[in-house]
């Protein structure tokens, strides 16, 4: 009986051993998953125990080879290890039951903290046209593979990551590493595979491979090189870890940033506590607070604990027993990172408890500190502004990306991607939020810009913020000027001599006077003063023209600041 006894210990041990490692299992029963594991081991050590105090296992070879197994019972069961693996078993059901939302619902609501209510127009950023995000995830990837499939003996060993957008030295960019395609590729290639790919978020042509770092440490590796493996068992024995993000230092360098977290209401309300920075390349690994996160590190907050919380926040507004649904909100179904003035945000829509086409607002939080900015403005979701943009296409079946949120100059504004069934981007969009029915559509971002000034000028209404893009005016003459027609309006660019880093931009609405204007006229322009390389022009007056201005109904420079006043009131 005492080998059978050791066989059961040793057999039970190894199944224990085995199941921990596979599932990369902490070791700190604080956490429900541990907590569970520890009261089954315990729950069959007790029951090994218990057996062979009580009696022994008889075993009788039967004719024709079977084996008949009795047990003969010398004692009773012993009731202290018994008790002792009961109530391990009713501590982990009171605890579970304990964190449950019926006797923490003011924890549950108030995991998020109170939002701030911010201003749209004043605290997002105006977005120059050319550093939009144009490129998703789908994109990144295809994009990746693309320039993957220019190194054919590259490509036959690794596949691509997940691509994770983030910024390296303030440029937007999808980082993508390579990873091994197989366990024999991983045998042939222990050192790891070679680099990654870089593709900017904001110029689908800029694409460039990286491969002066290996990527040692991945999720497509095996054994101490596997990478839940390797952070488990050096950096995390007794600390709960989620969120593998793959992202650059600001030399380029490969890390993986790790998200740390801890339950505060026994088995409920995961909390992140800081992360594990991990070199990809040599596996060494930093731990570091929330405070002491290094700059260079864009996300922290793990989205799905964003989004459960502010769902939790809503939805517990007025307790748990609240049948009439009163002020209750929800996440729209869509989320998305945004970057606003160099920080990471997660940026999503908050809808009323039933309602399905109409925000009441958007709600962005830090991805570092979960600082959480409340905008309160009625408008459309993200889901009926997709709806809205491919319809103004739907003769070509383009589908839209998952839109951006955008201050356009002042007008909270969607922009998306249409794109094809290949997953390429066809035209562009921008959407009021608003009035989803304020679309303006391109085959490049300055058209369907235009074609989005022009909507919002038909339909003043879906203005719902003023402009706060503040002005400059500038005299000159004329070096170069020309004009052409987008989207059924004719536009003027020109350069003036004494600012011939500028290209200014007018359509021909502004004044009647840009159709006469030639090479060497003196002008006098007032624009929006932007990063982009082209300049707005609000107000024109050709002065060699003297009072013909007037007459021809061009504005003279004293009635400048009157009429963008007038402007900045018609939209507000």
């Amino acid at each position: 009986m005492k080998k059978i006894t050791k066989a059961a210990y040793l057999i039970a041990t190894i199944f224990f051993i085995v199941n921990a490692v596979n599932v990369r299992l902490n070791l700190n029963p604080l956490y429900p998953s541990t907590a569970f594991f520890y009261c089954v081991m315990l729950s069959v050590y007790v029951a090994i125990w218990v057996v062979n105090k009580a009696g022994k296992f008889i075993f009788t070879k039967m004719e024709g080879g079977a084996v008949s197994v009795d047990f003969e019972r010398k004692a009773p069961f012993p009731k202290a290890p018994i008790i002792i693996a009961v109530a391990a078993w009713v501590l982990y059901g009171a605890v579970t039951i304990g964190s449950s939302v019926i006797f923490n619902v003011s924890a549950f609501r108030d995991q998020m903290p109170d939002y701030r209510i911010g201003d749209f127009s004043s605290e997002v950023q105006v977005v120059d046209a050319s550093q939009i995000p144009i490129v998703d995830n789908d994109l990144a990837y295809k994009i990746a593979e693309k320039k993957l499939g220019e190194k054919p003996s590259l490509g036959s060993q690794v596949v691509l990551g997940e691509p994770t957008i983030q910024t390296v030295n303030d440029k937007l960019v999808w980082v993508v590493p390579l990873q091994h395609s197989g366990f024999f590729k991983w045998l042939t290639n222990m050192g790891g595979t070679p680099g990654y790919i870089v593709v900017s978020a904001t110029n689908s042509q800029d694409v460039e491979y990286v491969d002066s770092y290996k990527i040692k440490y991945q999720p497509n590796a095996y054994l101490l090189s596997d990478l839940t493996f390797h952070t488990r068992y050096t950096a995390a024995l007794f600390t709960g870890v989620t969120d593998y993000s793959f992202e650059l230092d600001d030399t380029g360098r490969p890390h993986w940033v790790i998200t740390t977290y801890k339950y505060t209401r026994g088995f409920a309300l995961p909390e992140a506590t800081g992360v594990i920075v991990m070199d990809a390349e040599t596996g060494k690994s930093n731990r570091y607070a929330l405070e002491d996160v290094p700059a260079w590190v864009d996300r922290v907050q793990p989205e799905d604990f964003i989004l459960t919380q502010i769902n939790n926040k809503g939805r517990y507004v007025h307790g748990i027993f609240n049948w009439a649904d009163k002020d209750k909100y929800q996440t729209s179904e869509g989320d998305i990172i945004v970057y606003n003035e160099g920080r990471c945000y997660l940026f999503t829509g908050i809808t009323s408890v039933g309602s399905d086409e109409s925000a009441i607002g958007f709600v962005m939080v830090d991805m570092v500190t979960k600082e959480p900015v409340m905008y309160q403005m009625a408008g459309a979701t993200e889901y009926a502004a997709q709806r809205s943009a491919e319809g103004k296409v739907q003769q070509y079946g383009y589908y839209a990306s998952f839109p951006l949120i955008i201050n356009f100059e002042g007008t909270p504004t969607y922009f998306m991607t249409l794109k094809d069934i290949d997953g390429l981007i066809k035209q562009y969009a921008y959407v009021s939020v608003k009035d989803f029915l304020v679309v303006g559509v391109g085959e490049s971002m300055q058209d369907a810009k235009l074609d989005y000034e022009k909507a919002l000028r038909q339909n003043p209404g879906s203005s719902s913020v003023t402009d706060s893009t503040e002005t400059a005016q500038l005299e000159g003459t004329v070096y170069r000027i020309n004009q052409e027609i987008v989207a059924g309006e004719t536009v003027y660019r020109f350069i003036l001599n004494e600012h011939k880093d500028i290209v200014f931009e007018a359509q021909g609405s502004v004044s009647e006077m840009l159709s006469l204007t030639e090479v060497g006229d003196s002008v006098a322009v007032t624009y929006r003063e932007t990063e982009a390389p082209i300049k707005e022009v609000k107000v024109f007056e050709n002065t060699g023209f003297g009072d013909m201005n007037k007459n021809m109904g061009q504005t003279s420079e004293t009635e400048t600041q009157d009429i963008l006043q007038s402007e900045t009131e018609s939209e507000a």
